[in-house]
């Protein structure tokens, strides 16, 4: 499999994941988002494409993190934004499939 196919299904995963981080976020019953591992594995691995130095459980761990936090804290400062970033997500992947 090419590189380049092989970091498109990596995308493809981490688009996914963003997408539960997002709706968690805006789900406060729901207690929030919970980190697991196909999570970090999924981040790993794009890592090892993108920036192979810092493809570690632990820089994972961080920037799941960091987009759990950013999302939580956009859901409510700017829901708005958060639905518009949901939003361009849905196209982006619709256009991807089609």
């Amino acid at each position: 499999m090419p590189k380049s196919a092989f970091a498109l299904l990596i995308w493809e995963s981490l688009f996914i994941r963003i997408h539960i981080v997002m709706y968690n976020a805006t789900m406060a019953k729901t207690g929030g988002y919970q980190m697991n591992e196909k999570d970090i594995e999924s981040v790993i691995k794009f890592l090892k494409i993108t920036d192979p130095e810092n493809a570690t459980p632990e820089v994972a761990i961080l920037i799941l993190e960091r987009l759990q936090a950013t999302f939580h804290t956009m859901s409510h400062e700017d829901p708005e934004k958060l639905k518009e970033i949901y939003e361009s997500l849905k196209k982006e992947k619709k256009l991807k499939v089609n």
